[in-house]
């Protein structure tokens, strides 16, 4: 059972995101927090699986709430939900350590199997967004050597969200040596976390939306 937190501002917004969660018989919401403190208060002492964070709240911003979380209680993983589809805002919260970063505007499919992949330690990332992270991208692009053909193939796999173990059956290989090429990723992009180096993948252009 996947725990979550709901973290925004408006109630409306919070029963909305309840309802369609909670007709998933994977995931449970143990709690809501209509301000960045109560988030952080809430993933400390509940330490759900998930904490959905909207950006733009009172006493603390989903940025300050997110880094507070990653410091005090690591192995709560952070999507963000948010209508703000703004450069500061989508590197702001990338920086501060979430796992995932989806738009309102999403289908609640979408944000369900975001909700799924960010519990998993997966990246999840809104099209619109991964588009923008794209778009910042001024750095040429990395040169081939730089990653072997099979930690890209590794990398595309991560992007699509995929476990190590579906990684492992795609390509035929085992889930040990999925690990080590993820490993040797983190250290090439100098990344610590799948959703930073999908977004150092795009950014250098070592993988592209949809490939």
């Amino acid at each position: 059972m996947i725990r979550v937190v709901l973290a925004d501002d408006h109630a409306v917004v919070r029963k909305g995101v309840r309802e369609f969660l909670e007709d998933e018989p994977d995931i449970e919401v143990v709690g809501e927090a209509s301000d960045g403190q109560q988030a952080v208060e809430m993933a400390v002492a509940l330490q759900p699986d998930v904490v959905v964070m909207d950006v733009a709240m009172p006493q603390l911003s989903g940025v300050d709430a997110t880094k507070r979380i990653r410091s005090l209680v690591p192995a709560v993983r952070i999507l963000a939900l948010t209508a703000y589809d703004d450069e500061p805002y989508i590197f702001g919260l990338l920086d501060a350590g979430v796992t995932g970063y989806m738009l309102k505007t999403a289908e609640s499919r979408e944000i369900v199997r975001a909700v799924r992949a960010t519990a998993a330690g997966q990246a999840a990332l809104d099209p619109a967004v991964a588009t923008r992270v794209v778009a910042r991208a001024t750095q040429p692009a990395a040169p081939p050597e730089t990653l072997t053909e099979r930690e890209i193939e590794i990398l595309r796999l991560a992007a699509r969200g995929l476990t190590n173990k579906q990684m492992g059956a795609e390509l035929d290989i085992s889930d040990r040596t999925v690990q080590n090429h993820l490993a040797n990723i983190y250290t090439k992009l100098e990344v610590a976390s799948r959703t930073e180096a999908v977004t150092a993948g795009l950014q250098r252009g070592l993988i592209r939306l949809g490939g």
